[in-house]
């Protein structure tokens, strides 16, 4: 599978060509070249998404939809044909996005926005100690304030959601709403989403008789992953664009149609260009369900930035961006491996590229010493990688690992940036022999 992957990335990838799109590369850092695998915090960026932005500001840039000047008619198309561009790329209308700053604003939009009027007390909140405390954090204030209470999915062996476990608790019928990771950013473990789907519509009806809603944490699979929202059986998606080649502050919350149109997900914020009438009493809001979930001034530069950045990964096509991270993933896993101080964390096999089992990311031990000296040793060789709780505390707490370092991928990595990983790894056990 990794040789077909290999030959299938060859065709598709021109890597000079890649990794001259992204100037930071061409850093040094100690004397050193820069071998970026901090991807999962956040990606570098492309040219093209820092050209689309410069030429916002320094072209178009005024307020949109209500000026009648030029400036403000092309800042209101650069807005909305962004907002289809990404809609486009995730699979889903334009009605159904919501723009947002990170995946963190997104989830909390499903609190404040759904859950706060939709859940009662007694009903359950299923997630899992996978979750990034933005997905963790959130339910758990949800509870507090609804009534309703927060379960925790078991994992497998494999650092993979226990799908038994949720037929179980299912079976119940109190659940009301289930929140967990496309993808773990701490263990990179793929959520099985169509057993999962299929698992909610057979079991899953709460004592309304209507069944628990889904929400994905999708910040670290959209970056790799094909997403379908349209395909994908769930009513809330959540994703930052920051680490899929878009600007810092920029994110998206996909709601499906239906629960915005019934008035079911409501505005969390308010302010201006929501509005369609303002009393001293009463206010309604805009019909038009894009401009409903959009007070104030919004970021167009960020919108143009990040919808240049799905035009670029749809060019390169989301399939081959898996197809590559695989390939990077198991050629690290087998590298790591034969390391004896390392210890593997989460899947010790990628799948393949029809059902991968991790992707994105591989995280370890190393044994004797702490992720922090690794990360530092590794900084020193040129090598940027992410070391402690990967903001999943409670994760670490249960496994009594006190920091793990995480080296992730993106569409600019290569075989030779882990051959620099692994030979930067050398300094550690020279240093601590």
């Amino acid at each position: 599978m990794t040789r077909y992957i290999s030959w299938y990335n060859r065709l598709m990838f021109d890597f000079k060509q890649i990794q001259g799109d992204f100037p930071i590369l061409k850093r040094q850092v100690h004397g050193k070249p820069l071998v970026y695998l901090d991807n999962s915090a956040t990606s570098q960026k492309p040219l093209q998404v820092i050209d689309a932005m410069r030429d916002y500001y320094t072209q178009h840039n005024a307020n949109v939809h209500r000026g009648v000047h030029l400036l403000s008619d092309e800042s209101t198309l650069a807005w909305e044909q962004s907002r289809k561009t990404i809609a486009e790329f995730f699979g889903a209308q334009a009605e159904e996005l919501i723009l947002t700053r990170n995946t963190t604003e997104s989830l909390n939009g499903v609190a404040y926005g759904w859950a706060d009027h939709q859940l009662r007390a007694g009903e359950v909140i299923l997630t899992s100690l996978l979750e990034h405390h933005s997905n963790f954090v959130v339910w758990q204030q949800v509870a507090r304030r609804t009534g309703a209470r927060v379960e925790y999915l078991h994992l497998t062996e494999t650092g993979h959601i226990d799908l038994d476990d949720l037929e179980t608790k299912l079976s119940t019928g109190k659940v009301g709403l289930i929140s967990l990771a496309h993808v773990s950013n701490a263990l990179g473990s793929v959520t099985d989403l169509e057993r999962l789907v299929a698992l909610v519509k057979a079991h899953g009806s709460t004592g309304g008789g209507t069944r628990p809603k889904i929400v994905l944490d999708g910040a670290q699979a959209a970056p790799h992953l094909p997403v379908d929202f349209a395909k994908l059986g769930v009513d809330f998606y959540a994703a930052s664009g920051h680490k899929l080649l878009g600007p810092m502050g920029s994110g998206i919350l996909l709601v499906k149609k239906a629960l915005l149109e019934s008035g079911e997900m409501q505005p969390w914020f308010f302010g201006g260009g929501m509005i369609a009438e303002v009393g001293t009493k009463t206010t309604t809001f805009n019909e038009n369900l894009a401009d409903r979930f959009t007070p104030g001034t919004p970021d167009v530069a960020s919108a143009v930035g990040l919808a240049t950045a799905c035009t670029y990964l749809t060019k390169l096509g989301m399939k081959q961006v898996a197809a590559h991270d695989l390939e990077l993933v198991t050629y690290a896993l087998e590298q790591l491996q034969q390391i004896p101080e390392i210890t593997i964390l989460g899947p010790s096999e990628a799948g393949s590229v029809t059902k991968p089992k991790r992707i994105g990311s591989v995280t370890f031990l190393y044994q004797g010493v702490h992720a922090h000296d690794v990360a530092q040793i590794l900084d020193s060789e040129g090598v940027a990688v992410r070391s402690g709780q990967h903001c999943t505390m409670p994760l670490h707490t249960q496994n009594q690992w006190l920091a793990t370092t995480r080296a992730s991928f993106q569409i600019y990595n290569s075989k030779a940036d882990i051959d620099a990983l692994i030979l930067a790894l050398a300094k550690v056990k020279k240093v601590f022999n």
